[in-house]
């Protein structure tokens, strides 16, 4: 299993990197990594557009969603059932914002190593014929950031503060509502927390791991902020599409 999801996943990314490093006037790997983020978000963009549908469609289900779950709150087999008959009379399904990360997930893992462990020379016995071995890369990103160093505050402050923009944006819109004993009821309460422990987590792995893999981590981020708002003028512009 280890050796196919070298051989279909992590070998290809890791020499296209290096093809692009390569090809590089400056030979800058943050430059490199940047650029196969973009080519990989272009490559997966049908698929995150789908999710990112997905996802807005379930917002918009969810002030009729808060009313089902208020409605029989204390049945849970009626509540599963009038959830399912609104994704069907509505012609949603509730699954599709998670195929496409299932899809996607294998490419992401595949980059997590990439930019963890392909930036030693002991990988370059990984690199295919036609793509040419740097011998040595020089891991310095515009000249002053080191991609395989770690402990970057101001980088892990980047990354955290886009994942916090990316999860506020994407996340459904949600009323605290109260329970019976006039506290705040669980999923107000998880959500709130998931927009705080998500980012902060993202924030401490950036800061424990290379470098390059927060440089990654930021620009997907920023990738997919920027799709989800050019969703939202094709939305709102529709004859200009």
């Amino acid at each position: 299993m280890a050796e196919l999801f070298t051989l279909l996943c992590y070998q290809p990314l890791f020499n296209l990197l290096i093809y692009i490093y390569n090809v590089l006037p400056n030979h800058d790997l943050g430059i490199a990594i940047i650029l196969l983020t973009v080519l990989v978000k272009l490559v997966l963009f049908p698929f995150s557009w789908q999710q990112l549908e997905a996802q807005k469609n379930l917002q918009k289900l969810q002030p009729k969603l808060d009313e089902i779950r208020e409605k029989f709150k204390d049945d849970k087999q009626k509540l599963a059932e009038a959830q399912m008959n609104l994704f069907k009379v509505e012609k949603i399904n509730p699954l599709s914002s998670c195929l496409p990360t299932l899809f996607q997930f294998p490419f992401l893992i595949a980059l997590f190593y990439v930019f963890m462990d392909g930036l030693k020379a002991q990988k370059f016995n990984l690199l295919y014929p036609f793509v040419a071995n740097p011998g040595q890369l020089n891991d310095t990103f515009l000249g002053f950031l080191s991609l395989t160093a770690n402990h970057d505050i101001p980088l892990a402050l980047l990354v955290g503060i886009s994942q916090f923009i990316q999860i506020k944006l994407t996340m459904p819109p949600q009323k605290a509502k109260k329970n019976d004993g006039g506290n705040e009821d669980f999923s107000s309460i998880l959500q709130k927390q998931m927009l705080i422990f998500i980012p902060l987590m993202t924030a401490v792995m950036s800061y424990q791991f290379p470098n390059g893999l927060g440089i990654y981590w930021f620009m997907q981020t920023l990738l997919t902020l920027a799709q989800y708002w050019f969703m939202e003028w094709v939305k709102k512009n529709p004859k200009t599409t």
